[in-house]
């Protein structure tokens, strides 16, 4: 173990260390002592980065958010160039849902890191925690919504504090996945259930 760090940047090495721990071993995995360990440094050497233990942490659920953020993208990009049509809109709604699922059975320990205890993807866009667009999963989703209200497929009177109906139904759903009764639903199966819960999402937002 050393205590200086002579190649390469220490803050990103640091970080990057407790995404991989956070991906084998969920949030209560991410210590000072073995983040620091995976990256071959003493625990003080830490604190020339990061003030506390919640320093880093925070900066490696950042990294989380930012992970959820590009598989949602990706979803988006795989609908093609964006078209001023309802059935575009409501597409990039199921795709935000469809990512997010997709990301918490495949990441589990990422996702639960990304949103453990206290968190507030909503404070604005911030680079450490959002994808290539600039924008964090709750944005996207803020998006798509947006989309849907300016192709006339959701009342503007319906729209304010939507984003938190959507998704408190598929974060239930998430949980339920990696924690609760859908934890032995095979791919296809949970699959399949996810497509009809947005569905329900998107006729719920749809409705006058």
């Amino acid at each position: 173990m050393r205590d200086t760090y002579r190649h390469g940047d220490l803050r990103r090495t640091l970080i990057d260390a407790g995404v991989a721990v956070a991906r084998e071993s969920g949030p209560e995995a991410v210590t000072l002592r073995e983040v620091t360990r995976r990256a071959g440094v003493v625990p003080n050497a830490a604190y020339r980065h990061f003030a506390n233990h919640g320093e880093l942490f925070n900066s490696v659920r950042d990294a989380a958010l930012t992970a959820v953020a590009d598989t949602i993208e990706k979803r988006l990009l795989a609908l093609g160039p964006e078209r001023a049509t309802l059935d575009y809109a409501r597409a990039t709604l199921r795709a935000v849902g469809d990512g997010y699922l997709h990301f918490a059975r495949a990441e589990t320990g990422l996702f639960r890191t990304a949103f453990v205890n206290r968190f507030d993807v909503t404070a604005g866009a911030h680079p450490s925690k959002a994808g290539r667009s600039g924008l964090n999963p709750f944005q996207l989703l803020s998006a798509a919504l947006d989309r849907i209200v300016r192709c006339g497929g959701m009342p503007a009177a319906s729209r304010p504090q939507a984003e938190y109906l959507a998704w408190s139904a598929v974060h239930g759903m998430a949980l339920l996945a990696i924690d609760g009764p859908l934890r032995s639903l095979g791919a296809a199966d949970f699959e399949g259930l996810g497509e009809r819960l947005l569905k329900m999402v998107e006729e719920g937002i749809a409705a006058r």
